[in-house]
């Protein structure tokens, strides 16, 4: 079965654009590094399965984006960050939290979301990142998504997000798309969007096939012209190193340095997105507090 696969196209008229991911490989690895339960699973997998979807509508390959549920569910934070290649990485701050099947027989997303607030920020190397935010509408995630860019950046956007889980806690499918209208867009192509949003198959099933994201995209798009500008193959990625680890432990301060080194005990520090651990003796914490009194 194809995974990691993120796709860029335009219908033919220029109204709007359509970008697509088959992430069932980069929830598998979420779900590897984090141990998550179905539900955790399926709230973070939607969460980096929108932030890469974002990402690759960064302008310079230097900017990220993060996107942050701060809800008040079973999963607390829930947050992704994305590269302008669409590689992702992210964390819950409570993995194991799971929920009762809600009504319809499906995993209780919007209960262990929550209500609270979504902030979307980008990294653009700006001296101030940009950050917008909008209130929580469902904890469902792709409705949030939505509301965020009707509301924070005016662009009519159907987002649509689906994760999976088989019985095994394993990742079956994962998968996602989003249409945007670009300015100027002709109203036929509003209303033939509009009528052929009712018509696809949910996101979790339509991943499931094991097509090429050309294929879905036609399922996706149906008598709708698209042309494909850009594909790429995208993953679940941590950057971390001891080197960013002993920036961030220089960062808190010469005396919680000292208060820790006069402990006198090993210290482990774990990375939040891939669970990671990186060791350090008094002896490294003395050297490094040398490092930042030069």
């Amino acid at each position: 079965m194809l995974g990691n696969t993120i796709t860029r196209a335009m219908t033919r008229d220029g109204s709007a654009r359509v970008i697509l991911i088959n992430s069932r490989e980069m929830v598998s690895d979420a779900i590897s590094y984090h141990n998550l339960s179905p539900t955790a699973a399926a709230a973070l997998g939607r969460t980096l399965t929108a932030s890469s979807m974002i990402g690759v509508m960064l302008k310079n390959k230097t900017d990220s984006v993060t996107v942050t549920f701060n809800g008040d569910g079973a999963c607390g934070k829930i947050l992704a960050v994305a590269d302008y290649y669409g590689n992702t990485k992210g964390y819950v701050q409570n993995p194991q939290a799971d929920l009762p099947l809600n009504p319809r027989g499906k995993l209780d997303v919007a209960g262990a979301v929550g209500r609270g607030t979504l902030y979307i920020i980008r990294d653009v190397g700006e001296k101030e990142p940009y950050v917008g935010m909008t209130p929580i509408v469902s904890g469902e995630i792709a409705e949030d998504i939505t509301e965020y860019f009707a509301k924070s950046e005016q662009i009519p956007t159907v987002c649509a997000l689906g994760v999976l889980i088989g019985k095994d806690y394993k990742c079956v499918s994962a998968g996602g798309y989003m249409i945007q209208l670009l300015p100027g867009a002709d109203e036929a192509i509003i209303d033939k969007i509009e009528d052929r949003i009712s018509k696809i198959p949910p996101v979790s099933t339509l991943f499931s096939t094991g097509k090429p994201n050309s294929e879905y995209l036609k399922d996706i798009m149906g008598e709708i012209e698209c042309d494909i500008f850009d594909e790429a193959d995208v993953s679940y990625h941590c950057d971390c190193s001891k080197a960013r680890v002993e920036r961030a432990l220089v960062s808190i301060g010469e005396k919680e340095l000292c208060e820790m080194i006069d402990e006198g005990k090993d210290i482990d520090v774990s990375c939040q997105f891939c669970d990671k651990i990186y060791k350090f003796t008094p002896s490294d914490l003395r050297d490094l507090l040398k490092r930042a009194k030069r």
